[in-house]
């Protein structure tokens, strides 16, 4: 199939379904175009039809279509494993939104009929690609924070929780399977120590059924803690990005701009004997250092990244090609659905959890 322009269909053609289409191209995408949609709103598919899509009258119809070979699964949460099975097993190579599933053990059947079919199955971990995260990566590889020990990573917004599904417990809402998912998955590139403890607060401030914002503490075996906050009611948020090093510290405020390293040129560890008065009162601990001992390293988000929904077909077409190895896999989002896990419970029994993850 190298050289072949693939077809795929769409199964659920809400907010992220119309997305897909839109964003391939907008971006001028060559090597896949979206032939049909199926989804059970009828007003859906006369939309699909105005924008040119076949409208398949059920799913089977648009799964027994021998041009389509890539199924792009984005129906509510709690559809995402019948429906990749279903596609797999109809011959298909499947794109899984995310949440993958709705719990670890969905997921495991899905691979489980992954390797019993052989086709592609790839979850939209499309913010992998996010300019801010590849910045945060690429600095801890230049080495200039030393050993990171502590960081932090926050999505804030002020306007409360969208309605709709997101607030349905049973289709999968909430803001740790709508936006935990993305941001669990880019701590996980960033270290390859395992999870031992997870601690979760979840709160409850529109919503009584589903959390609308939470703050998730995770202990790596190498020592690093992680803090990942989601609020939907910060009117001041704070930075996107805290980054601690045993070198210096980084921050990124926002999606925006870049961002900026302190690092430490000198340690100033002697202390005068006499008491330093700042404007907090005394105190030698927290005394100012002086501006010769630290330096400020400004930089930008990279230019050399696609950071849009065709970075994730270019890793799954490369794959169904055989050119490279799948680069989002089922077993990475495993791990992050059972990080998840871990925070319902720790929620729910308001208790750490040791877990090797």
């Amino acid at each position: 199939m190298v050289g072949v322009e693939h077809k795929i269909g769409i199964i659920g053609f809400g907010g992220m379904g119309r997305f897909h289409p839109e964003c391939l191209k907008d971006n001028n995408f060559k090597r896949a175009t979206v032939k049909g949609v199926f989804d059970v709103n009828p007003e859906a598919l006369k939309i699909a039809e105005e924008r040119g899509f076949k409208a398949y009258k059920s799913k089977e119809e648009l799964l027994s279509d021998p041009e389509i070979d890539i199924v792009t699964v984005a129906t509510t949460n709690e559809a995402h494993m019948p429906l990749s099975i279903e596609a797999m097993r109809a011959g298909k190579n499947v794109l899984c939104e995310k949440p993958v599933t709705l719990s670890s053990e969905e997921l495991l059947k899905i691979m489980e009929v992954q390797k019993e079919t052989g086709k592609v199955f790839t979850i939209d971990h499309n913010r992998r690609n996010n300019l801010d995260i590849v910045s945060v990566k690429r600095r801890l590889a230049e080495g200039f924070l030393g050993k990171p020990y502590l960081i932090e990573s926050r999505v804030e917004g002020s306007r409360g929780m969208p309605t709709g599904w997101r607030t349905i417990k049973a289709l999968g809402g909430g803001m740790m399977l709508d936006w935990g998912v993305h941001l669990i998955d880019q701590i996980l590139l960033l270290t390859d120590a395992k999870v031992k403890q997870v601690y979760c607060k979840m709160l409850h401030i529109q919503y009584d059924e589903v959390e609308d914002n939470f703050h998730l503490m995770l202990t790596f075996e190498d020592g690093l803690e992680v803090i990942i906050e989601v609020g939907t009611n910060n009117f001041i948020p704070h930075p996107r990005w805290l980054v601690y090093g045993t070198d210096g510290t980084l921050v990124i405020n926002n999606w925006e701009h870049g961002g900026k390293i302190v690092r430490c040129k000198d340690r100033e560890n002697e202390w005068e004997e006499d008491i330093i008065y700042t404007s907090a009162g005394p105190s030698k601990t927290m005394a100012p250092r002086s501006k010769y001992s630290t330096e400020t390293i400004e930089f930008e988000f990279p230019t050399d990244v696609v950071d849009n929904l065709t970075a994730v077909y270019d890793q799954m077409i490369d794959a169904i090609e055989g050119k490279a190895e799948l680069k989002i896999k089922p077993c990475e989002a495993l791990r992050v659905m059972r990080i998840m896990e871990a925070a319902f419970e720790s929620a729910e029994k308001n208790n750490s959890i040791n877990v090797d993850i």
